[in-house]
């Protein structure tokens, strides 16, 4: 696999991110996860939606709880042309099983596991963990990223006022 050390750190130990660096600007890659139904969903699934991309490392971590919970709610005030998806190493009996728990009805969750389709397209693949980096990327209704957001140290949260910027623009 091949890497690049960035600024990402986990509680200040650098990773390095395996895959392609995604630029604002260029045509979203599509990518191959599953749905907590075990069915495969991509992102082309979504046309015509702002989609709004969030990676995770896991749903059972408190960072990636809250973070989730938050975007669950912002959501339902975003409205029908806007999809938020968290993306994650997690199972997906897990992420059913975390999203009952958590009352979480308006983000859909999705699992890399299988492919690592996603981690990979997007360049947030953690190498030393196979998990996923925490970013938040904007994809409008055409299909081209809007906004690129790389959370440096991965045990903090996105900017959200920042990403609820970007989409806002979109609608």
């Amino acid at each position: 696999m091949e890497g690049r050390k960035t600024t990402i750190t986990m509680k200040g130990k650098a990773l390095t991110l395996v895959g392609s660096e995604v630029k604002i600007g260029q045509s979203a890659p599509d990518f191959e996860v599953i749905a907590n139904d075990m069915s495969s969903v991509k992102l082309s699934s979504f046309k015509d939606k702002v989609c709004v991309l969030c990676s995770v490392p896991s749903l059972d971590t408190s960072v990636c709880d809250t973070e989730t919970r938050r975007f669950n709610e912002e959501a339902q005030r975003l409205g029908e042309d806007v999809v938020v998806l968290t993306i994650s190493m997690d199972l997906p009996f897990a992420q059913k099983r975390w999203c009952g728990a958590a009352g979480v009805k308006n983000v859909q969750t999705l699992s890399d596991y299988r492919y690592a389709s996603f981690g990979n397209a997007y360049g947030v693949l953690i190498k030393e963990l196979r998990l996923l980096g925490r970013a938040v990327i904007v994809v409008d209704k055409k299909g081209i990223i809007r906004y690129v957001q790389i959370v440096n140290e991965l045990t903090n949260e996105p900017d959200y006022d920042a990403v609820l910027e970007a989409v806002g623009k979109l609608l």
